[in-house]
């Protein structure tokens, strides 16, 4: 009996949804719940499982498309799927090595050793061998396949023999991707920010000595006793909801002609993924303890890497930390996350010269920097948050005690 696979209920006010990939083709023996196919929406990436087990008879939505709720993706062959062959499965784990190769430029000559003594021909441009992506690739820059010698299963041609030929050639490839849903939503937010706010940047720098020195002293007792590690991004939120209780307007937003000021402190952390940044949201920071903070953290960024982050983890929040530190940024302006007004923007740890009761020592270092909507928060309240983070870093027992 064939089971249609069907698009699953959308989150609340998603319309629709991109197929970002498929997980099986047909002919594909499946299993009950296993992921057949992902689901692209503008925030989260939905992923559809097999309602039961089976074969995969067919599929009537390709990568790309837009689907519906409710609508048909594809049809599965419900029963037990015939058991491969051992000859089948060599062949199976071959081309899927051979897939793999195709993937990345060059790949296919790094990729294992081939037993053939010699290899097949290289397939013509029409030829149904050609992948999709080498198909393309030979299309565009009118390469005859049967010059280029193939390296993959069975003389198989690969995307990366086809960019080599073109790179001997003196050629210079280009090759274009269109946007994933998400990307452009990021590219939508971030040029309505600069098109809505007056976006300005202060900059400070803080002397994390005090909160290093805490770290290497309670982290092996923090990890032992909260299962979790102790690290800078605590501190740092910690120190924020402080500043933002002390600094009300930078916790506000606008909306319309009013200013709302928002008596709580959800706090965005930003999330670096393959498929772009993902902002999940801490509720009420300000009624949580550093380890409640640090598992948050860790669970969120898990999710957000694996794709199955829920899209009511993302809405809201009344301020964000972006850490381009990570990434070795040492000072940076960055983009409001609409509607907030603020956003602190944390950097790499350098060690510098710094003066000290008249003495030069050498500490380790951080450039903050806020930028915030000069509509509503003025000068001076930016620079009073960011010292107070920085008081709040410099000496931790102010967060403690709530100075």
């Amino acid at each position: 009996m064939s089971v249609e696979v069907k698009v699953p209920n959308l989150p609340e006010s998603v319309s629709d949804a991109t197929i970002a990939k498929w997980h099986k083709k047909p002919g594909d023996a499946v299993a009950r719940d296993e992921n057949l196919v992902d689901l692209e929406t503008d925030k989260v990436v939905l992923e559809v499982p097999a309602p039961a087990d089976g074969v995969l008879e067919s599929i009537s939505a390709e990568e790309g498309d837009t689907v519906t709720e409710g609508q048909a993706l594809g049809l599965l062959a419900e029963g037990e799927a015939p058991a491969a062959s051992g000859d089948d499965h060599k062949e199976s784990q071959t081309e899927s090595a051979a897939a793999a190769a195709d993937a990345k430029p060059g790949a296919g000559k790094a990729a294992g050793k081939d037993d053939t003594p010699a290899r097949a021909a290289s397939p013509k441009a029409g030829d149904d061998n050609l992948a999709p992506s080498v198909r393309k690739l030979v299309a565009e820059n009118d390469v005859d396949p049967s010059a280029v010698q193939g390296s993959g299963r069975a003389g198989r041609l690969t995307k990366g023999d086809v960019l080599q030929h073109l790179q001997g050639g003196g050629a210079r490839p280009e090759e274009r991707v269109k946007m994933s849903r998400l990307r452009s939503r990021i590219a939508e937010r971030m040029k309505d920010a600069q098109n809505t706010a007056a976006i300005l940047t202060s900059f400070n720098e803080v002397n994390l000595q005090a909160v290093m020195d805490i770290r290497a002293r309670y982290k092996d007792d923090f990890l032992k006793r909260h299962d979790v590690k102790l690290g800078f991004m605590s501190f740092f939120v910690k120190a924020c909801s402080e500043a933002l209780r002390k600094h009300p307007v930078v916790n506000a937003s606008i909306d319309g002609d009013e200013i709302v000021y928002h008596g709580y402190q959800d706090i965005g952390i930003a999330v670096s993924t393959e498929r772009g940044l993902l902002v999940p949201i801490l509720r009420d920071v300000g009624h949580m303890g550093l380890a409640d903070i640090e598992g948050a953290i860790a669970e969120y960024a898990d999710k957000a890497r694996k794709g199955s982050i829920q899209l009511e983890d993302l809405q809201g929040g009344t301020f964000t930390i972006t850490n381009g530190g990570v990434f070795g940024s040492l000072l940076s302006t960055p983009l409001l996350n609409m509607p907030q007004s603020a956003i602190l923007g944390m950097h790499a740890i350098k060690e510098r010269p710094v003066a000290e009761n008249g003495e030069v020592v050498i500490r380790p270092m951080m450039y903050i920097a806020l930028s915030y909507d000069h509509r509503i928060i003025d000068g001076k309240d930016a620079v009073q948050f960011l010292v107070a983070i920085k008081q709040a870093l410099e000496d931790p027992a102010r967060i403690l005690l709530g100075l």
